[in-house]
């Protein structure tokens, strides 16, 4: 990221070392759409880099943590926009290669510059009960130490303060106030083998009640990131929950330190051991190289990334590793993509389930095959893995885009008639593909999907491709507007004709539009347009998951007009607060003052006794929408807000 080149690096300090920073230099000399585009690319160079050496990660992380500790000294928007892109990517990458330090530190720093009020309330009230946690951790230690020894075990027995992501991530989990999070200190004992680690398992039980269904032996079934331990969560002395996790003097190391706990490198390569245990890593270029679009390459990534939690079994007997949530679909698609898109149904235990049949830890999945099975968009709300995802799509548009070529070619086929040409000799002459390029289409193919898709009319290709014959229907032609009015024979937009314009689509200013109701685009949102023939152009917000269902090929450039925030935008917000007397008017007073309008709200309160909210609010933009959602969380009695 300065002016030295690779050339430079590599003369000075070696091949091996230039190969390195070559793996964290962000892409600079290609101009990419958009800044989300170019952080896709970015990550999809640096992983190819990072499967070719490890270590290229190991300093990608240390400078995103400096990066992060130093965030402070930039602009309120580019720290958001950081630490999401440290939570989504660089903490679970973290957390995959087993470098326990750097993930907790990573979320901790990302939550402060992403929810300040939050992350202050907690440091706040975390260091209040400083003195009263202090004395209850000894106390604790105490306990287990002597009940431990008491059976003839040497231990060493620590307790720690939980950090304030994971405090975080429970309040919004189970919609709990501060006050409620009752386990926030964690145990930790550790032995000198695993069979006494069992044994200091088998004494906590003995005193301390297990919470049933809060065991999970990581000893035995290790994480893919090398973890291992036994958690347990019990009640205390007190009538509380305790978490307690038991491990080895090297379990631990391995812990802290992940893949640096015992690197082996020679020759340029991790050892053949380690490889093993990096198998993720090989899906996550296996997923670069199935997906063409970058933004869809980034999802399967964040998706991949964070940590499976359910482990099954295969009829042989192999144990595979699966996000919540997944069902026979992923664990088929994991197996081959065939067997995915043939899959009808799955045994699970030997008894017959659905697609959509959730699976848990312990399972053995058998698949059940049709050759006439196909894929459908419905399978994309039923799967849960990357992998799955990224092949569904590319099976559907290999589809679309058959139709949009097979649509395209009869359309074009009727208007070269009418110059008195013929489609299929274009399409055989040697120099078709170069004539095509002329009129900036890579192949026939893609001029065909574009007229198929509706991107240009097809009277538009025969006036560049004869452009000093006349057709035999002049009137017909005279018809034909510019690029995309063919298209949409109702040339005004969807909010509304006497409102002024929203959104300009390449250009224009007079496009039949829509806004997907899935992501609900305000100003200052980073937008795509996609065409739907006869229906205009949605437009979505960047990073909207439905966008990745869509073929790329059908995209439009649109943008917002400049006059686009003098008009009020529909948006939804979601509030979990207690239910205390007052708070609804504290809150309605705090959205007033930003300047927005509340058209309605819907408030109610749940048998755990707190209050769900969701109020329909009008804005200007995204900035208006993110001040007021962030003086609500400063709000005492708020567990969480976002946007809907």
């Amino acid at each position: 990221d300065t002016a030295a080149s690779i050339t430079e690096v590599q003369q000075q300090f070696g091949a091996e070392i230039a190969q390195l920073v070559d793996g964290v230099t962000k892409i600079s000399q290609i101009s990419f759409k958009s800044s989300h585009e170019k952080q896709a690319e970015n990550f999809r160079k640096m992983i190819l880099a990072m499967a070719k050496d490890l270590r290229v990660i190991l300093v990608k992380l240390a400078d995103r943590t400096h990066n992060m500790r130093t965030l402070e000294f930039l602009p309120s928007a580019k720290q958001q926009v950081i630490a999401q892109e440290t939570l989504d990517i660089y903490a679970p990458l973290a957390n995959r290669l087993g470098i326990s330090w750097i993930k907790l530190e990573l979320e901790d720093l990302s939550l402060r510059y992403m929810k300040p009020e939050i992350y202050y309330k907690l440091a706040k009230l975390v260091s209040k009960k400083k003195n009263e946690r202090d004395t209850y951790i000894s106390t604790l230690i105490k306990i287990i130490t002597e009940k431990v020894k008491e059976y003839g075990l040497a231990v060493k027995v620590s307790g720690r303060a939980k950090h304030f992501y994971s405090i975080y991530k429970k309040m919004e989990a189970r919609s709990l106030d501060f006050e409620e999070v009752h386990d926030l200190v964690a145990f930790r004992v550790t032995t000198s083998s695993i069979a006494e680690c069992y044994e200091v398992l088998g004494v906590v039980h003995s005193f301390f009640k297990p919470v049933h269904g809060r065991f999970k032996d990581y000893i035995a079934m290790p994480k893919n990131n090398m973890y291992q331990s036994l958690h347990t969560t019990v009640i205390g002395p007190f009538g509380e929950r305790l978490e307690i996790q038991i491990r080895t003097d090297e379990m631990h190391r391995v812990a802290e330190s992940g893949i640096a706990a015992h690197w082996q490198y020679k020759e340029g390569k991790v050892s053949q051991k380690d490889q093993v245990k990096f198998h993720w890593l090989r899906q996550l270029v296996e997923a670069q190289e199935n997906v063409e679009n970058p933004s869809e390459f980034l999802e399967s990534v964040k998706l991949d990334l964070f940590e499976g939690d359910i482990y099954v079994f295969t009829p042989k007997g192999e144990l595979l590793e699966f996000p919540i949530g997944s069902t026979p679909l992923d664990f088929a698609y994991t197996i081959h993509t065939d067997l995915g898109h043939k899959c009808t149904g799955a045994k699970v235990n030997g008894r017959m389930v659905p697609l959509k049949h959730k699976l848990r830890s312990g399972d053995t999945v058998e698949i059940s095959t049709s050759p006439t099975q196909k894929p459908s968009k419905d399978w994309l709300k039923i799967v849960k893995s990357g992998r799955a995802k990224s092949k569904i799509r590319q099976y559907i548009r290999t589809e679309e885009r058959e139709r949009a070529k097979k649509i395209g070619y009869e359309m074009l086929d009727r208007e070269f008639r009418r110059y008195g040409q013929s489609i299929a000799k274009l399409e055989k002459s040697k120099d078709c593909d170069a004539q095509c390029a002329a009129f900036s289409f890579a192949t026939f193919e893609e001029m065909l999907i574009a007229v198929g898709y509706g991107k240009v009319p097809p009277e538009k290709i025969t006036a560049k491709f004869f452009p000093d014959k006349v057709p035999e229907d002049p009137k017909k032609t005279e018809k034909s507007a510019s690029l995309l009015s063919e298209i949409f024979s109702r040339a005004k937009q969807r909010v509304g004709s006497d409102k002024k314009t929203v959104v300009r689509i390449q250009g224009l200013d007079d496009i039949l539009v829509r806004f997907g109701r899935c992501c609900n685009p305000l100003p200052g949102d980073e937008i795509l347009g996609f065409i739907s023939r006869g229906r205009g152009v949605t437009v979505h917000k960047l990073g909207c998951k439905k966008v990745l269902d869509l073929d790329p090929d059908r995209s439009v450039e649109v943008s917002w007009a400049l006059e686009a925030d003098r008009q009020l935008r529909d948006v939804q917000i979601r509030v979990v607060c207690q239910d205390q007397p007052g708070l609804l008017n504290e809150m309605s007073r705090v959205i007033s003052a930003q300047g927005v309008n509340i058209k309605s709200l819907n408030i109610r309160v749940n048998p755990d006794k707190k209050a769900t909210g969701t109020f329909d609010l009008q804005v200007k933009n995204k900035i208006q929408l993110a001040d007021c959602i962030k003086n609500l969380e400063g709000l005492a009695g708020i567990i969480s807000v976002e946007r809907i």
